[in-house]
């Protein structure tokens, strides 16, 4: 047997005015061997598997059950992808597209179509990509909870709703992108590898430098240096560099040390560059960052 609950919704315009406003909402179960798509969607919503559709609105979907098929433009529309359980899909405006649950399983769908500025802004920053439309997520119990909660708010259309749903929109784009890019670097060792690179940092950062580190991982240092850079966003150099202002910051507050012999124990060649590097990423001076955080006046 097949379980529809749907929610179609209106949109004010300035509801896009908090960034984004939803459409749509709603989860499917479909069942092997059943018609899809469902006939009770809105006609802009409707599509031939044979066909595909072009929406004039995002959609994300999570798939938790069964396994399918997907295609798109950007993907060539004569090539189909296999879908499983765990995956996650996102619909771009104005790009055609086409998926179906196999037969044979059918499958269990969550999605939520919206649009507005945010999501315009992720896609051109290329967190998001019609060339990428299929997320690897795998099984979160947080993200069917949050799909629900949005049909509860959807369903109850109380003053300010859209907010709300904005808000679960933005969650479900964050847990999409963090649990894709996790699971792809968890599944190339990658993660193991940085977290080694992190530990020896943290019991060898006076003396450690970006080669060494990539000499005790055994890797080459260009190679160590784009997978580091990949993963946290920082240059192995970088890295270090802050992780020793963040423990100068520490010893300033908290102890009475001075500059000079804060810069020596962190590994700096003297103090005029541990002075220079400090205010460069704090925005203020050794002394007047622990004339502040110790309540005192310089």
């Amino acid at each position: 047997m097949t379980s529809i609950h749907l929610k179609y919704l209106a949109v004010n315009p300035s509801d896009l005015e908090w960034g984004l406003a939803v459409n749509s909402v709603g989860r499917q179960d479909i069942a092997p061997g059943a018609v899809y798509p469902p006939s009770n969607h809105p006609t802009r919503y409707l599509f031939s598997p044979e066909r595909g559709r072009i929406l004039s609105e995002y959609q994300l979907l999570y798939i938790t059950e069964g396994r399918g098929e997907f295609s798109s433009e950007s993907f060539g529309r004569d090539r189909k992808f296999a879908i499983e359980a765990g995956t996650m899909l996102l619909l771009f405006p104005g790009e055609w597209h086409n998926y179906r649950p196999d037969p044979e399983t059918g499958w269990k769908e969550y999605w939520i179509g919206f649009n507005g500025p945010t999501v315009e802004a992720l896609v051109a920053k290329g967190f998001f990509s019609p060339e990428k439309p299929i997320l690897n997520v795998s099984f979160h119990d947080e993200i069917p909870e949050i799909y629900n909660r949005a049909i509860e708010i959807a369903e109850n259309e109380q003053s300010g709703f859209q907010h709300a749903l904005a808000g679960l929109v933005n969650s479900l784009l964050s847990y999409a992108y963090y649990y894709d890019r996790n699971l792809s670097f968890i599944e190339s060792n990658t993660s193991k590898m940085v977290s080694r690179a992190k530990i020896l940092v943290g019991e060898k950062l006076v003396s450690i430098d970006p080669k060494t580190l990539a000499d005790e991982l055994c890797i080459s240092y260009s190679s160590f240096r784009r997978i580091f850079k990949e993963y946290t966003g920082f240059s192995p150099a970088k890295y270090i560099l802050n992780v020793k202002i963040t423990q100068a910051k520490e010893m300033l507050t908290n102890t009475s040390m001075e500059i000079k012999e804060i810069a020596y124990n962190l590994g700096f060649d003297n103090s005029d560059y541990f002075f220079t590097v400090f205010r460069r990423i704090t925005g203020q001076t050794p002394l007047a960052y622990r004339a502040e955080t110790q309540g005192k006046k310089l």
